[in-house]
């Protein structure tokens, strides 16, 4: 076995101190892309390491989707100009080259068998709105009959504005201050500004509301929005003066902390927006900042 590159050793150790769990929460704890996250485990699981990846579903929920989708067409394979086949092994992060990978052994267990094809009567059913199905791994998902109903997603400095994470999580989050400019903080913990930039707080608050605990950074995924139309993700310090986030927050509990940022001093913040993964989605909840 080819020893892995140090973001696979990385994936490893996590994985032997967790035992169990989903990737999307491996990649969390990590900082990394789920996607990538998955592509690496599968790689290192057909390597011979003793490691499954597996997926774990809610099989009535899955079959109301499959038959939800009907209306949709039969699937085919992989979308036009998608090739298929195994994937080639994952890249590395930040330029750190990735070892060679051998060959996976190939399938495991017995082969899938295909759906049989449900006889057909009547007219074609018509399509129901992409929106019944609601946003992945939410508690929409595959429920267009159990909509939720909206929640306000958008607020001011102030606003407390509520969600749910990816592992079913329901949590509010506060925008309680933006500093900024806010370089006397930065400074004062000792680190400098380069010429034409400044520093920004962000101190926000999550509150879980749910059953279920929040395991990951809350302010992974929270920058800000700027008038040039760029974000501006958050800076790897943190100040002795006001306190960082730390993983997790368990049911029934508040957690604070405060969000570096560094940025064009030229440049305005128009809102700080908030998610649960790299990507938006329905979930995404944004505060406006006003000048």
């Amino acid at each position: 076995m080819v020893a892995p590159d140090p973001v696979d050793a990385r994936l490893l150790a996590m994985i032997a101190e967790m035992g169990r769990a989903a990737v999307h929460e491996v990649a969390a704890r990590l900082g990394m892309d789920p996607r990538e996250a998955a592509t690496r485990l599968i790689t290192l699981s057909g390597s011979g390491l003793p490691l499954l990846v597996g997926v774990e579903c809610d099989p009535n929920g899955i079959r109301k989707a499959l038959a939800n989708s009907v209306a949709w067409g039969s699937y085919t394979g992989p979308a036009q100009g998608t090739a298929s086949g195994p994937y080639p092994p994952p890249g590395s992060v930040r330029g750190t080259p990735s070892g060679p990978y051998p060959p996976h052994p190939g399938p495991q267990g017995p082969p899938s068998q295909p759906f049989p094809a449900q006889p057909q009567s009547g007219p074609v059913p018509v399509p129901e709105p992409m929106s019944t199905w609601g946003p992945p791994q939410s508690a929409g998902w595959a429920r267009g009959d159990q909509q939720p109903a909206p929640r306000s997603r958008t607020g001011k400095i102030g606003s407390t504005l509520e969600t749910e994470g990816l592992e079913g999580a329901r949590f509010t989050i506060q925008l309680v201050e933006v500093v900024d400019p806010a370089d006397f903080l930065f400074t004062a913990a000792g680190y400098k500004l380069a010429d034409g930039e400044r520093a920004v707080v962000v101190h926000t608050e999550l509150a879980n509301i749910g059953t279920v605990p929040f395991n990951a950074l809350p302010d992974m995924y929270l920058v800000l929005m700027t008038n040039t139309g760029e974000t501006v993700s958050k800076a790897p310090v943190s100040l002795s003066s006001r306190p960082p986030h730390k993983i997790g927050v368990q049911p029934g509990e508040t957690a604070g902390g405060h969000t570096v940022y560094v940025l064009p001093e030229n440049v305005t913040v128009t809102s700080v927006r908030w998610s649960s993964r790299p990507e938006t989605d329905l979930n995404t909840l944004v505060w406006t900042v006003d000048d």
